[in-house]
């Protein structure tokens, strides 16, 4: 199966889970994104698939509270998991979540990689390091979106881009990238990297 950069605009709402039971059946193939709350992973859903309102942006962090399942055609999907971080939900929801996204992320066939947002103002946070973890020992590849680029002059987006890229370095399986969904900065290059991952045979370990 191959996927092309055109397809991803072609991404449709397909349906939204609250528990594994109600997932979408594990076939084709499909990428997640996963992130900390307000770091701007709704909104660069929206601008790689080219939709205003594919997923939903709000300025309340933790709007996300299914995983939410949309249909690029019959082979591809794109995913997007609850934020964490900085919700404020109840304890027992957050503890469901974090459940969820490690089975998700570990058990699920289909999955092909990981599109993970991070500030490029910050350094990754103790949960953006355990969600790589995860995919690390699932051997699942991650790409790393520095969002709000936009925020910062030119030299401080390559210092961003060389600190991240540092500190991620014996994780052979990550690739980083700049990106802005309001400049717009990178989203091509997102496009073309999300493509390659839909298409690649699977790198998954056996859970």
């Amino acid at each position: 199966m191959t996927c092309e950069p055109a397809l991803l605009q072609k991404a449709q709402y397909l349906l939204s889970a609250h528990h594994p039971r109600d997932w979408v059946e594990d076939t084709g193939a499909e990428v997640a994104f996963a992130g900390r709350s307000n770091v701007g992973k709704s909104s660069a859903i929206n601008a790689i698939t080219n939709r205003k309102a594919l997923a939903r942006t709000s300025k309340t962090p933790g709007r996300t509270q299914q995983i939410i399942f949309f249909e690029l055609n019959a082979d591809f999907r794109l995913v997007d998991l609850p934020g964490y971080g900085f919700a404020k939900v109840p304890v027992p929801l957050q503890q469901h979540w974090e459940k969820t996204i490690q089975r998700y992320l570990q058990e699920r066939e289909s999955l092909k990689a990981l599109i993970l947002p991070i500030d490029s103002r910050r350094a990754p946070t103790p949960l953006d390091l355990q969600m790589l973890a995860w995919c690390a020992a699932a051997a699942l590849p991650v790409h790393v979106l520095l969002t709000k680029c936009d925020k910062l002059g030119r030299q401080k987006q390559l210092q961003s881009m060389h600190g991240a890229q540092r500190a991620l370095a014996d994780m052979p399986l990550v690739t980083v990238q700049l990106f802005s969904a309001t400049q717009p900065t990178g989203i091509s290059e997102a496009r073309q990297r999300i493509v390659d991952l839909l298409s690649q045979p699977s790198t998954r370990l056996d859970p």
